[in-house]
């Protein structure tokens, strides 16, 4: 594996080691749901099509071109160093929050989140037929993002447990693109999961979802690693609700971008969560698609919750 970098620090090799992959399992719903139960997740490698992936990848490219954040070729994905993205919108009347939720709802990466092709995988994992939330969370991180260690569970569980996330890799995401990481057996880490549960982010602001300490203070002090990979174009993790994971730093030295997005399934007949559903959700904190990270302009920091 070549060299992964999380807030800042290096991640010596004896805390870094690969996702290991499932895709020979695909035609296996019980191995699957083990799997996911025994390891926290399930990586699998071009589960979607290369072609279609860079569908989307050139669709949202585009769109953050027209404001000025990414150069041609538009499947490099090579950051401008420079945004209009608040200027062109305001020229429009709109908001940050309407256009980021108007790239989310980009065809060609509908097609990809909310397809059968992923429903009837979510069907298998979740043993029962799935519904994929319509909100969803698209990034792309130029260089110096990352991701703080942290679990789903206060975002997502109001309504129901049975949720899992899928992140998809949006092009090819190697370690020094700032791709996912998990923490390896921390969906079995029973004190973080007792002080997790009944956390709503939402509802209690005396807290952060995100780990104050680094990955690597992380991992020695729990004697864990950081799983991760050189990720190819569709690739596919999913988890679930109180692994604990993020995103290594974006070190590219030519300004490439990052681009990945979560989607989450649930099963159909929970109860679902209104702030996830429906023509127009709100998301978490109740101000739509303004409030993710992928709304901010390129030349702004990232918050974290």
């Amino acid at each position: 594996m070549s060299v992964a970098i999380a807030q800042r620090e290096s991640i010596p090799a004896e805390y870094l080691a690969p996702l290991q992959e499932s895709s020979h399992l695909l035609e296996d719903g019980q191995a699957l749901r083990q799997k996911l139960t025994d390891d926290g997740y399930v990586y699998l490698r071009e589960f979607f099509p290369r072609d279609d992936i860079m569908a989307a990848r050139e669709a949202i490219f585009r769109r953050l071109a027209e404001v000025g954040e990414v150069e041609e070729p538009l499947l490099e994905g090579i950051y401008s160093g420079t945004s209009q993205r608040l200027e062109k919108v305001q020229a429009l009347g709109q908001d940050l929050g309407q256009f980021w939720r108007s790239v989310s709802e980009t065809w060609a990466l509908r097609r990809l989140s909310h397809g059968r092709q992923l429903h009837e995988l979510m069907d298998k994992l979740l043993d029962g037929k799935s519904r994929a939330q319509d909100y969803i969370f698209l990034r792309p991180a130029n260089p110096g993002k990352h991701t703080a260690i942290h679990c789903d569970y206060p975002f997502f569980t109001r309504h129901t447990d049975t949720v899992a996330t899928t992140w998809v890799a949006l092009g090819d995401v190697p370690l020094t693109l700032g791709p996912l990481f998990v923490i390896e057996g921390s969906h079995r880490f029973q004190d973080i999961i007792d002080d997790y549960r009944g956390f709503d982010i939402a509802r209690d602001n005396t807290r952060k979802a995100a780990f104050p300490q680094t990955p690597l203070e992380f991992a020695r002090q729990r004697n864990t690693r950081l799983l991760s990979t050189d990720f190819s174009a569709g690739d596919i993790v999913i988890f679930g609700m109180f692994l604990l994971h993020g995103a290594l730093d974006n070190i590219a030295p030519d300004r490439r971008m990052r681009l990945s997005c979560d989607v989450r399934y649930q099963l159909a007949e929970s109860a679902t969560d209104p702030r996830y559903f429906g023509p127009d959700p709100t998301g978490t904190t109740g101000t739509g698609y303004g409030e993710l990270v992928g709304a901010k302009p390129l030349t702004e920091a990232w918050h974290v919750r």
